[in-house]
């Protein structure tokens, strides 16, 4: 028995008009906000070679900067002042030189809590003393 003879059933529809305009207002806010980041680099294989190892190794003079701001040069006092760590590294330098040709390596060992200005400071010695080689040592993050 059907009781709606003059009507007919609508079939139901999906309307995809609004479900496209969410996709594209979605697809330019990600173009907007994405970076694009180029990398570029270039892929390089060293090659290799044996040789003997080094006879010399070149001197190093260690300079520790302490958190208060102390600095020691091979393990002896140097105090706060930039002429006279750079006096101290002179006379490290000095003692160390086998040749006139090699110059010593300043290796700056800094605490972590130390200021910037004191590791500036000797840098600023070493330059004065001339050495031009200058390396930090740190530590792995383990």
């Amino acid at each position: 028995m059907n009781f709606q003879r003059g009507r007919h059933r609508e079939e139901p529809e999906i309307n995809f008009i609004p479900l496209i305009d969410v996709l594209l207002v979605i697809l330019i806010f990600l173009m907007v906000t994405t970076t694009y980041s180029k990398f570029s680099g270039l892929e390089i294989n060293l090659p290799t070679a044996d040789g003997p190892p080094p006879t010399e190794q070149p001197s190093e003079i260690s300079v520790a900067v302490t958190a208060s701001g102390d600095v020691l040069v091979n393990k002896v006092s140097a105090g706060r002042d930039v002429q006279a760590i750079s006096a101290a590294i002179r006379r490290v330098a000095g003692n160390g030189r086998g040749d006139a040709n090699s110059d010593p390596i300043v290796v700056i060992s800094a605490d972590a809590k130390a200021t910037h200005q004191s590791v500036i400071d000797v840098m600023q010695a070493a330059q004065s003393a001339g050495l031009s080689h200058i390396s930090f040592a740190t530590q792995n993050s383990k």
